[in-house]
């Protein structure tokens, strides 16, 4: 079915998960997987009387390098299962824009991701890549997503 799967990651469990289906299904579907992590930096506020600055190139070069050690560990995972695996990040405050603009420039025909599954006021504030991926991609979305708990 699908030959190269971009396969975005935060480096969180359930990224972790949905890696470990990603792996499994590539393996079995003669695939190769494109393990893509965004770096997002921090904001800058405004600095007032007294307060301290970060340097952003410090933040951003540590979230990239971060971003790679997320994207080497979901390669490891796959050479152990016999899956060819690419790396690549970036570094954007708008991660569903990257997920995109990735799996078109590497020339993905599917996207595998993970879903947290944010409810209410979570969702509200943190939003939701996935589904921005989802409205957006050209490409099929598969989300992988936790199963929610029994009342």
């Amino acid at each position: 079915m699908w030959k190269k799967i971009l396969v975005p990651t935060d480096g969180s469990e359930l990224a972790g998960k949905a890696i470990a289906e990603a792996v499994d299904y590539a393996r079995v579907a003669g695939a190769t997987l494109v393990a893509f992590s965004v770096a997002q930096p921090y904001p800058l506020l405004p600095a007032v009387d007294g307060a301290m600055l970060i340097d952003p190139a410090i933040d951003s070069a540590e979230m990239q390098r971060m971003a790679q050690e997320t994207v080497d560990a979901v390669a490891s995972v796959a050479r152990a299962a016999g899956v060819k695996c690419e790396t690549h990040t970036s570094l954007s405050f708008l991660p569903y824009e990257e997920i995109i603009r990735a799996a078109e420039e590497y020339g993905c025909d599917a996207i595998f991701m993970a879903s947290h599954g944010r409810r209410g006021l979570s969702k509200l504030i943190a939003g939701s890549q996935t589904q921005k991926v989802l409205a957006y991609a050209k490409v099929p979305v598969v989300v992988f997503r936790p199963a929610l708990p029994v009342d």
